[in-house]
């Protein structure tokens, strides 16, 4: 796996000009992806899911004719070098647009670099405040926080759940659904009882856990990326404790799953519908893309499918749905990017507009569970 990662990154980070092309006539595309380090769980299957959509589009004759080149920059998660990354591809390699970054926190680092040189950002990261306030070169492909936690309350409404407890990691991604969790609780009818942040490399968190014993809570929400969010599920049910858990969006990866073990039988979270392609019935619009890019993918990297690549699927998508409207000036690739409507993609169904640079609405979402280790939509 290591040697495959290492080839699929000298590839994509190549400058892909054969002799005596003409750079005119290729499309260049930034990314800036976390293929390596603690959020390769999302920046890998990103940069895998770009590279088979690339190959895909130049083996069908490019965008409006051209060729499109793509260069990745692994930034490892690091806001430092994402911003590093962002000058090289903006000043240096004159990329049309950057797809990525990866996380929330990398975002919110070049979400201004973006803005000042007026370059089309198409983020994959999740925090709402990504695009809210309003950044006119600024995009993002994952749902919203808030849309998520509308979700999770709606159900424990249902399931007459009233005191709730939160763990948030302590990232970009992580203080931003907390600031969700905490804003939307009394509308409905939900009390914050407990409200931990933890480190998000953490390998044990049963002290921080321990505190639901005291708290009174009916149930706990866990909201984060990392796989830290496995062990606060099983110190959990370590402790003999039986309420429901929640997840955030950023549990949809069945490696989550995997590395919980028996403890995430029952977990309940909000995601987008690619988790369950399969299991869709014929008459939903996306099944058709979901069971697409899912076989492909699967086919071609041997190993599961996530809504991280779905990500990055979405936001070539976008971009390529962009560019064969405003074509090569990034102004005009802007305005074309933020009238797109009715783009069918892994997350849900794209309408973006001048007040909504995310355009998903709460029927993006699709309530999940755990049962028998696999994902499944949960029971209504």
């Amino acid at each position: 796996m290591k040697k495959f990662l290492a080839a699929s990154l000298a590839l994509l980070s190549s400058v892909l000009f054969a002799p005596g092309t003409l750079a005119e006539e290729t499309v260049k595309v930034g990314a800036i992806l976390a293929v390596t380090g603690p959020a390769s769980f999302l920046g890998s299957p990103e940069a895998r899911t770009l590279e088979m959509m690339v190959a895909d589009l130049n083996a069908k004759g490019g965008l409006n004719g051209k060729k499109v080149v793509l260069v990745v920059k692994d930034s490892g998660a690091s806001a430092e070098k994402a911003v590093s990354f962002a000058k090289q591809l903006i000043e240096e390699e004159k990329v049309i647009a950057i797809i990525g970054p990866s996380t929330s926190g990398e975002t919110m680092a070049i979400k201004a670099l973006a803005e000042e040189s007026k370059t089309p950002l198409i983020s994959c990261a999740a925090a709402e405040v990504i695009v809210n306030p309003l950044a006119r070169y600024v995009f993002k492909t994952p749902q919203k926080d808030s849309q998520a936690v509308i979700r999770i309350y709606q159900q424990m409404k249902v399931m007459g759940l009233t005191k709730v407890a939160i763990f948030s990691s302590n990232t970009g991604f992580g203080k931003a659904g907390k600031e969700q969790l905490e804003k939307l609780a009394p509308e409905y009818g939900i009390q914050v009882v407990l409200s931990e942040v933890y480190d998000s490399k953490a390998t044990d968190l049963t002290a921080e856990v321990t505190k639901l014993k005291a708290s009174n809570a009916q149930a706990v929400v866990n909201w984060s990326i990392e796989p830290a969010q496995a062990i606060v599920i099983k110190n959990v049910r370590q402790l003999g404790l039986t309420m429901p858990i929640f997840q955030s969006h950023g549990f949809g990866n069945i490696g989550y799953v995997k590395a919980a073990g028996a403890a995430a039988e029952g977990v309940i979270f909000p995601a987008g519908r690619l988790l369950i392609a399969d299991q869709l019935p014929a008459s939903n619009p996306q099944k058709k893309v979901l069971v697409a890019y899912k076989s492909e993918y699967e086919g071609k990297f041997k190993e599961d499918v996530s809504t991280f690549g779905g990500h990055g699927y979405d936001a070539m998508l976008l971009f390529a749905e962009a560019y064969k409207k405003g074509g090569t000036d990034r102004a005009k690739l802007r305005d074309a990017l933020e009238t797109l409507t009715g783009v069918v993609g892994t997350a849900g169904i794209f309408n973006m507009s001048a007040t909504d640079h995310n355009g998903l609405g709460l029927d993006a979402f699709e309530m999940l569970t755990v049962k028998d280790g696999r994902f499944v939509p949960l029971a209504r």
